[in-house]
């Protein structure tokens, strides 16, 4: 088959691809790559996978692309490999992806990059029928594309209702973007509402599918965890903060970056929605005040 005829095949492809010589520079990327990551061929082709284009974290945030590439690891010994990660979209935001990755070789056999393929892990169609209920139900903050604040207190009281009727665990996250108004008097509201959108949907791909992750006013998110404890409300916790850290947000102004502080607290069998929110509100101020970007947690 001509060499036109296999780029025509790879770019009507749904998954992303892209290849790369030994340094790891990428030499082809096609259309699936760029509806996926947001790029354009003309961006990435000809700069290495290792630039800070991709990014690719996983699940605790760490940037394995400086220490522990999967793509590194096979042009290093030849292994195919697959991985779960969270690749850093144009956009500023995290998209879930599973990469899969093999060696390319010359015609005795000696390794002269990869290839990487990588699809879209994003719950894609539970996300839009969820959009779709919460529209209709008057439901989803405009700006971020979240549940609001009114749907965020519903599911609220379910979790109590639930709680007390059959045990059933659940925590809170109250989080806040740190120095968010040094943003807006820096670079605008409109740069504002592109960093809030970016925190919504990174924290929206970090979010499991049985918890929700809504906007609670301004700059505040809060999410309801369902079937968690202590030690994996920390987990998720820590999770939302690191990837918020190793986002950005691209905007006319230039490139922002935010973090965020966090409050996390686990149902007392006394709870109401208000003490359950404002014990997660007094832990997320102990975490602006002992330095931002941070999760404070009960003891």
């Amino acid at each position: 088959m001509p060499k036109t005829s296999y780029k025509k095949l790879l770019d009507n492809l749904h998954d992303g691809v892209y290849v790369t010589d030994r340094n790891r520079v990428i030499t082809y990327w096609n259309q699936g790559a760029e509806r996926i990551a947001g790029y354009p061929a003309k961006e990435v082709v000809g700069s290495s996978c290792k630039d800070d284009i991709l990014m690719h974290i996983d699940e605790a945030g760490t940037n394995l692309c400086r220490e522990f590439c999967p793509l590194a690891m096979v042009i290093d010994d030849g292994q195919p490999r697959e991985a779960d990660v969270f690749l850093h979209h144009k956009e500023g935001h995290r998209v879930p992806v599973r990469v899969r990755i093999s060696p390319l070789r010359d015609e005795e056999g000696r390794i002269t990059g990869a290839v990487e393929v990588f699809s879209d892990n994003t719950r894609n169609v539970s996300a839009l029928q969820k959009i779709g209920e919460l529209e209709k139900m008057a439901y989803l903050d405009p700006l971020t594309q979240l549940p609001n604040r009114r749907y965020v207190e519903t599911h609220l009281q379910a979790r109590l209702d639930e709680r007390r009727r059959y045990g059933w665990p659940f925590g809170v996250l109250y989080i806040d973007i740190d120095d968010f108004k040094k943003v807006n008097d820096a670079h605008g509201h409109d740069a504002g509402d592109e960093v809030l959108k970016m925190v919504a949907k990174t924290l929206l791909h970090a979010t499991r599918s049985f918890d929700i992750v809504g906007r609670w006013g301004g700059e505040e998110f809060l999410a309801v965890l369902t079937a968690v404890d202590a030690g994996k409300l920390r987990i998720i916790g820590e999770r939302f903060r690191a990837f918020v850290e190793n986002s950005e947000c691209q905007t006319v102004g230039g490139t922002i970056r935010v973090t965020i502080s966090l409050g996390g607290v686990l149902f007392r069998p006394e709870d109401t929605l208000e003490s359950i929110v404002r014990r997660a509100d007094e832990l997320l101020y102990r975490s602006k005040g002992t330095g931002r970007n941070r999760l404070t947690m009960e003891p």
